[in-house]
């Protein structure tokens, strides 16, 4: 990732792809990891992951992303002891009625990937905070994604995050692979 200073401040450029709209109907591949890649969700052996009450916390939340946004829907999806693999989908507007303002009201936007990602991050950490306050979780700041252009690759991201905890003693986010 390429930094760059901005009025006299660091800061790391986006890795958004530029001019993309990330309200756009499509399918989003997205790793969310935990701040310092700590191992916060659970344990792999024998290439199964057992959840921690705190990767409990994670995988229900992710569950309810569709119960929180109109025309969301999740798909294959997987806590690992430090990060979450999931695919998101955002679908076009339901009979072509999209968001619109009323009278009396804002007019709503669909969300962006950004706000679907920032919302389940939030609620995990209220959700982990109240039920494991001395924890000190937290997320770290960004999140990876990737645009899901065919249904040839869907299925190889799909494979990917059902294999992933098989694949944990070589993957680059175990700790043990940091040098």
């Amino acid at each position: 990732m390429v930094a760059d200073n901005y009025k006299g401040k660091y800061r790391i450029r986006s890795s958004r792809l530029p001019g993309y709209d990330y309200s756009q109907p499509g399918a989003y591949f997205v790793t969310i990891c935990a701040a310092d890649r700590c191992l916060w969700f659970g344990d792999i052996e024998n290439g199964e992951m057992t959840l921690s009450g705190i990767g409990e916390i994670v995988r229900d939340c992710w569950g309810s992303i569709p119960d929180h946004f109109r025309d969301i829907r999740t798909d294959e999806f997987v806590v690992m002891p430090n990060h979450v693999h999931g695919i998101i989908e955002i679908l076009p507007c339901r009979d072509g009625a999209c968001p619109v303002s009323t009278e009396n009201s804002e007019p709503r936007k669909r969300p962006t990937l950004a706000t679907i990602v920032g919302s389940f991050k939030s609620v995990c950490t209220k959700r982990i905070r109240a039920s494991h306050a001395e924890s000190g979780f937290s997320w770290q700041s960004r999140f990876h994604d990737h645009i899901i252009r065919n249904e040839e690759s869907l299925r190889l991201i799909q494979e990917y995050i059902r294999i992933n905890p098989r694949e944990w003693d070589t993957d680059e986010e175990n700790p043990i692979n940091q040098t």
